[in-house]
């Protein structure tokens, strides 16, 4: 005669399994979670600089001379930046206004570039760098017949 095993006893040695199973994959779904955060993060930032690159050469092909140009540029991206909620640790606006010096008649560009370094630090995840730069640049025509000082 064959006896069959009650299956009480089998499921008892599976007891405790599934807390074991939440405590090893937890970590890991964290740490997942928090790259997912910074490159969200850092995605977001490099289109604000993109953005920000793009409205300070608008702006710096609207002037008429170089140093009104410079100033427009820089006030451009930084409230295109604090528009898009990015707050950078360092913030570098250069703009070529070297096109100004050509003579009316002649093509001429400006090049914005920003260079923005966005915080990570805050983040905590082990081997995430504390912050990380990202740079664009963008390059505007100015008016062929526009009077330039």
């Amino acid at each position: 005669m064959i006896r069959l095993r009650p299956l009480r006893r089998a499921g008892r040695r599976d007891r405790g399994s599934a807390s074991l199973e939440v405590v090893v994959i937890a970590p890991a779904i964290i740490a997942l979670l928090g790259l997912m955060i910074a490159f969200g993060r850092v995605i977001d930032a490099d289109g604000a600089v993109d953005a920000a690159a793009h409205a300070a050469a608008r702006a710096a092909s609207l002037e008429r001379d170089a140093a009104s140009a410079q100033a427009q540029a820089r006030s451009a991206a930084e409230d295109s930046l604090s528009g898009d909620g990015v707050t950078c640790q360092t913030t570098d606006v250069s703009v070529d206004t070297s096109g100004y010096s050509l003579d009316v008649g002649q093509a001429a560009t400006v090049t914005a570039t920003i260079s923005c370094t966005a915080r990570l630090s805050d983040i905590g995840l082990p081997g995430l760098p504390g912050s990380k730069t990202l740079t664009a640049s963008f390059t505007s025509p100015i008016d062929t017949y526009r009077g330039r000082q």
